[in-house]
């Protein structure tokens, strides 16, 4: 059996692993189906979600978003807070079980996608502590948000080379694949915002700096990168500042 260049695979824990691989086919006819697919459902933060082509399926490193979410809401009594791309619903759903009192809005461009999260919801007894609604990113949300929160895609096409063949060819391209979404959705989010309300962004390995120098430019304020379980800057977070200082 000959072996591949090492390649972007992801172990059982969600993480990354560089490894040979055997050489796969160029199409994904004979590639294996993510196991969550093949059972139907994902666990997550405690939360048992159904899994299938319609939505990305939830990774561990997601975990270090949802967390530094709540940590900046502690003290908040009902904070407002907005998912965009909700995808399969699981951050707005882990927000919502988490936090009591949070009032949850989540929003994504898919039909599918929504449909699923919608089933997530009434899956988990959180169907009326998330409203759902379809729409590219922010357009047509006003807020004011306490917390606006993303996962978007943010994988580049050449990177989607990379991945392991189960979800390079079974989950949604248009989950993974997306260049300079980060920056756009923190541009849309500063008139959604409530003043000193928080922007908490997940990146892809390597881009956390280039992200965060994006929200300084736009004028966010106590911008810091929270690294994951393998020590990678995987979520930036930023704050709107009053508004005095960002008409300044």
């Amino acid at each position: 059996m000959s072996f591949a260049t090492p390649v972007l695979r992801k172990n059982l824990r969600g993480r990354d692993t560089n490894f040979p691989m055997p050489e796969q086919p160029s199409h994904g006819a004979d590639a294996p189906e993510p196991l969550a697919y093949v059972l139907g459902e994902v666990r997550f933060r405690g939360l048992v979600l159904a899994a299938d082509r319609r939505a990305f399926i939830p990774r561990s490193g997601t975990e270090v978003l949802v967390d530094r979410c709540l940590r900046l809401l502690r003290g908040v009594a009902e904070p407002r807070v907005l998912d965009v791309g909700t995808g399969s619903g699981v951050i707005a759903l882990a927000m919502a079980a988490e936090h009591p009192r949070a009032r949850v809005t989540a929003v994504d461009v898919s039909a599918d996608a929504l449909a699923l999260a919608r089933e997530n919801a009434v899956r988990t007894g959180l169907a009326g502590r998330v409203r759902f609604r379809r729409g590219h990113l922010l357009a047509g949300l006003a807020g004011p948000f306490d917390l606006v929160v993303s996962n978007p895609p943010y994988l580049t096409v050449a990177a989607l080379e990379l991945l392991d063949p189960e979800a390079r060819f079974h989950e949604p391209r248009v989950a993974l694949v997306g260049e300079r979404l980060g920056p756009l959705i923190a541009a849309q989010a500063r008139a959604a915002l409530a003043p000193e309300g928080r922007l908490v962004l997940e990146c892809g390995a390597g881009q956390a700096a280039g992200l965060a120098g994006e929200l300084r430019s736009l004028g966010y304020e106590s911008v810091v990168a929270t690294p994951d379980g393998d020590g990678r800057d995987r979520v930036v977070e930023g704050t709107r500042p009053v508004a005095r200082r960002l008409a300044a």
